[in-house]
């Protein structure tokens, strides 16, 4: 069964703090369901599903529904790291179009940069009594040296550059120089990404992701209500989700789940690549993106290296605008965990409220892309494609 028009995306809001010391966890989670609500015309009294990850605090969606005074028919928890919170825009259509909810709520927060947290450093040792640590924990993995490892091979495999993996970086800073709220607003050469300093070979500093604080919700609603709100009709077009582990040793590190996750979406959503108009890729490293781009399809595996080069990720220049408003690699990082923010561009891509120097033209159908854990390990990689009310 299609679910292609079953639901529509009817609010959205990032927090514009990028370092909030001040703020507990909780409020960051409710500051952003009251901005997307009132972006949407809602209220937290209309919410009758509410989505949320490992970020939420306490007992998660059963604290956050207490602490948002939330009346539920719905809850999911789903957890799969970055990508849960386009999971969650999946399982968020499933649930209205089954006519479990009418107003589906999700968030995202987080206070990684006030609590010290530094770029891709932090073990990838989550719980001790995980079936994996006992293999892995002694060889000392860690985010950035996992991806690393990933870039490495896919460098031995296809003869992948630093300079290529550096052209993602210099299409991202081109388009966080115009987002007043970007951590990074200076415009990089592929030179400044190379000469960088070596965080994890063969990564550079640049080549990562910032860390932030923050957030971002969105409101997932029946096309019903959404043509009652005046808003622009953002429709829900399809969807993948998978997750990709080492299956025993049989692991091949140059693609992640974006393969199968894509496939599903485009199948669902009955468009070709050529109808894509702007794509919001997860960008923790500047792997991810490369890696990404090749299994949604956009280019032959391998050939990653030379379609992200001389600017065809940079809007008015290339053929596949990117995050637009900066994405990981220049703007915000919230908790960790970009596949809120990608969802959110896409949507102002299509809506038209992009930045007017990096809006994409005629942008009727766009796709967004989330990943959580690690390619260089296990991941849970999800896809949403949405359009316009005639899309």
């Amino acid at each position: 069964m299609s679910l292609r028009g079953t639901a529509c995306i009817a609010g959205i809001y990032e927090h514009p703090t990028r370092k909030a010391p001040d703020k507990s966890l909780a409020q960051l989670h409710a500051e952003v369901a009251a901005g997307a609500l009132k972006d949407a015309g809602l209220s937290f009294a209309d919410v009758d599903a509410y989505y949320c990850a490992g970020d939420a605090p306490g007992l998660g969606g059963m604290s956050m529904a207490e602490y948002m005074g939330l009346k539920l028919r719905h809850i999911d928890t789903t957890e799969t790291g970055g990508s849960s919170y386009v999971i969650h825009v999946n399982h968020a259509v499933q649930t209205v179009a089954s006519g479990k909810a009418d107003v589906a709520l999700i968030t995202l927060a987080g206070r990684p940069r006030s609590e010290g947290m530094a770029t891709g450093t932090a073990p990838r040792i989550y719980d001790h009594n995980a079936p994996d640590v006992g293999f892995e924990a002694p060889y000392g993995p860690t985010v950035v040296n996992m991806y690393a490892m990933a870039a490495m091979r896919h460098m031995h495999e296809f003869g992948t550059t630093s300079e290529q993996l550096a052209w993602i970086k210099v299409a991202a800073s081109h388009h966080a120089q115009h987002n007043e709220h970007a951590m990074l607003r200076d415009v990089v050469t592929v030179e400044d990404v190379v000469n960088s300093p070596m965080i994890s070979d063969p990564l550079h500093r640049l080549d990562c992701c910032v860390i932030s604080d923050g957030g971002g919700a969105i409101v997932v609603v029946k096309p019903e209500i959404a043509k009652s709100l005046g808003r622009p009709i953002i429709k829900y077009l399809g969807g993948g989700e998978t997750i990709k582990h080492l299956d025993g040793g049989n692991v091949d590190l140059t693609y992640t789940g974006a393969r199968h996750s894509g496939a599903a979406a485009f199948e669902e959503a009955k468009v070709k690549h050529a109808d894509i108009k702007y794509a919001s890729v997860y960008d923790s490293f500047t792997i991810t993106v490369l890696e990404t781009i090749e299994d949604l399809g956009f280019c032959k595996k391998g050939d990653g290296g030379k379609f992200v080069s001389d600017g065809n990720l940079i809007s008015g220049v290339g053929k596949l605008p990117f995050n637009t408003d900066g994405g990981g690699l220049c703007n915000n990082h919230p908790a960790n965990r970009g596949g809120m923010t990608k969802v959110l561009e896409a949507v102002r891509q299509l809506r038209g409220e992009a930045h007017p120097k990096v809006q994409v033209p005629n942008c009727n159908i766009a796709l967004a892309h989330g990943t959580g854990g690690s390619i260089g390990t296990r991941m849970g990689s999800a896809t949403v494609i949405l359009g316009q009310e005639d899309a």
